[in-house]
């Protein structure tokens, strides 16, 4: 049976940041029906601090991309509890998710999701915009330059590179000032030069502006950019690792691969 989020302890009005940026509690999640179910998440607790850079990790199909999309209020899990900078997401409505997403999560894609006929600029304050809120470009000029960007403000996006591209969707992420960033596969479409400067800036976004970021990735290098990396097997979370190094992370990796197949 299909429950939804609770709401008696929701919010109703802003007290500042929440020490925990994200708290998933019995968070469970099925696609399909009887023979044809999937469970992608069975369970699953987990909290993040806030201030931290976290890589959630896993074999394919171990769930990491619906954690991810649960935890953003981009899906409806089954069951189990979800707070996001302590407000708990509720089923009250997607007008409701939709504004909460607007004022508190920023996004950052693969597929970059930039309007091609859009300037670099235009698309950095698009969100503000599609909120309702003041834009303020001298701000919006700065955060571009902050992600190396300062001098293709005019620029159309099929006028840059892909890792310029994401430069700009972490520009965009960043302009109306969200408590938590998730990034899904951030790197998985550029080159290793253009991947690095994207994980620095995911970097800073921590270090320098304070945010939380929460990024699914399948690569260990990109990972070893995090405070911290959780797995995930089976839906379940499979283990937690601080300080991050490549070897270390593909080395678990493959285990949790190998346990799998034992599995089967």
């Amino acid at each position: 049976m299909m429950t939804m989020f609770r709401t008696g302890s929701r919010r109703t009005h802003d007290s500042g940041p929440a020490a925990e940026a994200l708290r998933l509690v019995k968070v469970t999640k099925t696609y399909g029906t009887d023979d044809s179910a999937v469970t992608a998440l069975d369970g699953v607790t987990l909290a993040l601090a806030r201030g931290t850079f976290t890589a959630v990790m896993g074999p394919s199909g171990s769930g990491k991309s619906t954690l991810l999309q649960c935890a953003a209020g981009l899906d409806r899990p089954d069951s189990g509890i979800v707070r996001v900078d302590g407000h708990e997401l509720t089923g009250g409505g997607e007008a409701e998710l939709t504004r909460f997403r607007r004022g508190r999560v920023g996004f950052v894609f693969q597929q970059y999701n930039l309007l091609e006929t859009l300037t670099v600029a235009q698309n950095t304050v698009l969100p503000l915009k599609l909120a309702g809120q003041r834009v303020d470009r001298n701000k919006a000029r700065e955060i571009l330059a902050a992600v190396g960007l300062g001098d293709r403000l005019g620029h159309l996006p099929d006028q840059l590179s892909g890792g310029q591209r994401q430069r700009v969707a972490i520009a965009r992420a960043l302009v109306a000032e969200p408590r938590v960033i998730f990034a899904d596969e951030p790197t998985g479409a550029l080159d290793t030069r253009s991947a690095r400067g994207v994980l620095g800036l995911l970097q800073d976004t921590v270090r320098v502006h304070g945010r939380t970021v929460v990024m699914v990735t399948h690569d260990p290098v990109a990972a070893s950019y995090a405070d911290s990396v959780v797995f995930l097997a089976d839906g379940r979370p499979a283990g937690r690792m601080d300080g991050p190094t490549p070897d270390a992370v593909a080395e678990r990796l493959a285990h949790l691969g190998d346990d799998m197949m034992a599995g089967v």
